[in-house]
């Protein structure tokens, strides 16, 4: 009688495999980061000076007192503004690269709206008057692409990009004209700017006197967490992932596609507006030529490199936020360009989408 034996069935892997590891976004984001600040460590060496003074200063930027931590905070809030809008724009099928014109936009709106209250008034009036017209205002702004796009079928990568010139060009017009917001003549330093927002129409500050945190981080970061669980749990959210994943099957479903990615791109205006209007109502207080400082753009960064997350949003925001204040403080203290951080800051978004390309074409090919 012949006796046939079976082999025990192969042992299953209990954890991931290494390989999978690798893939993980997050270890994808730890070794990008890597790579760019060894290449930012190149740059300073390049520049003459000592990588270890260079950190020192950079340290003290971002972390070395409370002025250089509570401007970093505003700087990481209005970064989350602009990428939390991205990011519902997003989730539409749409690409809003328009947050610079948006930001403009609404910063001149919040700064027509300010000078134009009473010199007295209250800051519980002032304050949300001043936000909500620069919510309204990158609305409008981002409104214009939104109606191209479901009306005309024009490409909103085009018409945001395009409108982001027209906005810079309207802050200057603005501040340069005395006709609309330009300060009256006190001496060359007041100009191109428009005269300082009225007292109540100035943001609270959050950080005390000796920092410069004001309620925009406050409001940031509420409005992270309330799109994100709308975005997560409620029928809108799911409506606009659907219409992301497939417009034409959510229109033979009864979907409102049209309203949905002109609301989405809409409100992703709205949100840069408001960073704008943030930016106009903290310190120094006034609307002035290139106030934005290419947040918008940077914006866009956080919100790519966020890949939908909103939770991804407020780390990058914070890294980029603290590493532009302390840019400012490298220049200052160990005589390395400014630039350098921004040049390290675009080569971790390079490296991580490098990375993000191989992993995916190899998970391809391996399937």
């Amino acid at each position: 009688m012949t006796v046939t034996t079976t082999a025990p069935p192969p042992s299953r892997r209990t954890g991931p495999r290494p390989a999978d590891l690798a893939r993980h976004p997050v270890s994808v984001a730890v070794l990008a980061a890597l790579l760019a600040l060894g290449a930012g460590i190149l740059l300073v060496v390049a520049a003459g000076a000592d990588p270890a003074t260079a950190w020192a200063a950079l340290d003290e930027g971002m972390f070395g007192s409370s002025y250089a931590v509570g401007s970093s905070l505003n700087s990481a809030a209005v970064l989350a503004l602009i990428a939390t809008g991205f990011t519902v724009a997003h989730r539409a099928g749409l690409v809003n690269v328009g947050g610079e014109g948006q930001l403009c936009a609404g910063g001149t709106a919040a700064a027509a709206t300010g000078l134009a209250l009473p010199a007295a008034v209250p800051g519980a009036i002032g304050v949300p008057l001043v936000l909500l017209a620069g919510f309204l205002g990158g609305a409008a702004w981002a409104g214009i692409a939104a109606w191209l796009k479901v009306r005309r079928g024009t490409s909103e990568v085009i018409t945001t990009l395009l409108l982001n010139f027209i906005g810079l060009g309207l802050v200057s017009v603005s501040v340069h004209e005395a006709a609309l917001l330009r300060q009256p003549v006190t001496s060359s330093e007041t100009l191109p700017q428009s005269a300082p927002l009225p007292a109540g129409a100035q943001l609270p500050l959050i950080g005390g006197a000796e920092s410069p945190a004001t309620a925009v981080v406050i409001i940031a970061a509420v409005l992270a967490l309330c799109v994100g669980a709308a975005l997560r749990h409620t029928a809108t959210g799911v409506r606009l992932r659907a219409v992301g994943h497939s417009p034409a099957a959510s229109a033979r479903l009864g979907l409102p596609v049209a309203r949905l990615e002109g609301g989405s791109l809409a409100f992703a205006g709205g949100l840069a507006g408001l960073a704008g209007a943030a930016l106009v109502a903290t310190a120094p207080y006034v609307l002035a030529e290139n106030f934005s400082s290419g947040y918008g753009f940077s914006g866009l960064v956080v919100g790519l490199l966020a890949r939908g997350s909103l939770t991804a949003v407020a780390a990058a925001s914070l890294l980029f936020g603290f590493l532009t204040s302390g840019g400012i403080n490298l220049q200052l203290a160990a005589q390395v360009p400014a630039q350098t951080v921004q040049i390290v800051q675009s080569l971790l978004v390079l490296f991580i989408a490098a990375a993000m390309l191989i992993t995916h074409r190899r998970t391809r090919s391996g399937s």
